[in-house]
């Protein structure tokens, strides 16, 4: 059994606990769920061409050496890219540089956005080359990136494939016309627990603050993530007129959940390795690792969205502005949005998929991915999901913050 075919195996156990409709991709962007997706991603920013309020940073882009200089770098999040454990190479991409000659220094760089932007902040500030051509950033903090011109316009014609891009994601409010980003891939913010250590289960953020799992929650350290789940736990509609209130009461759950030990820690992606070695048995984690680390190190954990409701995102690529590898980039990307490869990349990591035509792709690589939620939803996932409202730049420069102090950054 190759790696993909086990990861589906483990994958196909979980998807069948969470929904029995069988649609086929015209099915799905045709009816009720393409209808529910296309709500959703609208609240996430499509659709519209709003002011980005775009600073005019007056920083130019660096000189595209790509024709002389076959080189590209990407940084990216880990567990975000098919991988073989027995070459020790990502397939894709390793078919990626044969095709197009171009040495690609792939890099799991990226444990979350802020601490990423922390690191690369300076650089990009004075439009320095931060080391990386291609990074994968999610859609608030691609928008403050767009917003600060810190990224470099994409050439669509170096891009043909783009015309492959979901409907629903061609125009987003932060980059209308899709002209500095272009999605990577779109996943879920939900539940997880060790079925064996907890098997009773969570069914909403509240089944947390179990004394049985005291010491043992781990919450992420993306305030876009962590506090909407809370906000909802708490019968928030966070996609409608929320403020300083609603945001106190689910920011004073959280601080007295870290003073009682009742959260071990706030983490990024990182925090899967509290998952393998047992120190956390349950969180509010990211769809597409649970079904890896399933496949990793046996199926051990379950992922559900909270009865009162999860969240729905995008990361997104984007060329930092110092970046001296534009076009090579833009191969890349081209490259990927291919819906065969697109689909091959899908198996793997999990995520809902933004190329159209992968899902037909994907009868070749396991017929029973083609209707996995996770990857290409059904109406009655997608009800499941939703997205906060749109925040200003000093709203969201308050609430985060007010969100560090708590986690203690």
């Amino acid at each position: 059994m190759t790696r993909k075919q086990a990861v589906a195996n483990q994958h196909r156990q979980l998807s069948l606990a969470l929904t029995e409709a069988r649609l086929s991709r015209r099915g799905v962007l045709s009816g009720a769920a393409g209808l529910a997706l296309a709500g959703l991603l609208a609240s996430c920013g499509t659709g519209g061409t709003g002011d980005t309020g775009s600073t005019g940073s007056g920083l130019s882009p660096a000189e595209d050496i790509s024709a002389t200089d076959k080189r590209l770098g990407w940084a990216n999040w880990t567990l975000y890219l098919d991988y073989d454990d027995q070459a020790k190479n990502y397939p894709t991409l390793e078919k990626f540089m044969e095709r197009s000659g171009i040495d690609v220094r792939y890099a799991e760089d990226i444990d979350s956005n802020d601490s990423y932007y922390g690191k690369i902040q300076g650089q990009l500030s004075a439009g320095q080359d931060i080391g990386q051509d291609l990074v994968t950033l999610t859609d608030w903090m691609s928008e403050r990136l767009i917003r600060r011109g810190y990224v470099q316009e994409l050439d669509h014609a170096n891009i043909p494939n783009i015309t492959n891009l979901l409907p629903e994601l061609k125009d987003v409010r932060f980059d209308p016309g899709r002209r500095h980003s272009l999605t990577w891939q779109s996943g879920y913010t939900g539940l997880a627990w060790n079925k064996k250590a907890f098997p009773k289960g969570l069914r909403n953020v509240e089944d947390l603050w179990d004394p049985q799992l005291k010491g043992r929650i781990t919450v992420l350290d993306e305030m876009r993530d962590t506090m909407p789940m809370l906000m909802l736990d708490q019968g928030v509609d966070i996609a409608g007129d929320w403020g300083q209130d609603e945001y106190a009461a689910a920011l004073e759950v959280l601080e007295r959940n870290i003073s009682n030990g009742q959260i071990r820690q706030v983490k990024g992606n990182s925090y899967k390795q509290d998952f393998v070695t047992g120190d956390a048995l349950a969180g509010i984690v990211y769809s597409g690792d649970i079904t890896q680390l399933n496949f990793e190190e046996g199926d051990q954990w379950e992922f559900t969205l909270p009865e009162r409701r999860g969240l729905i995102w995008s990361d997104n690529f984007l060329v930092p502005i110092g970046a001296r590898h534009k076009a090579n980039a833009e191969e890349l990307m081209n490259f990927y949005y291919d819906p065969e490869v697109a689909a091959e990349v899908a198996a793997y990591v999990n995520y809902l998929c933004p190329v159209v035509g992968a899902q037909e792709a994907m009868e070749k690589i396991d017929p029973e991915l083609v209707d996995d939620p996770l990857i290409f939803p059904d109406a009655e996932f997608l009800e499941k999901a939703t997205t906060e409202r749109e925040l200003s730049v000093d709203e969201e420069t308050d609430l985060q913050n007010q969100f560090q102090a708590v986690i203690g950054v």
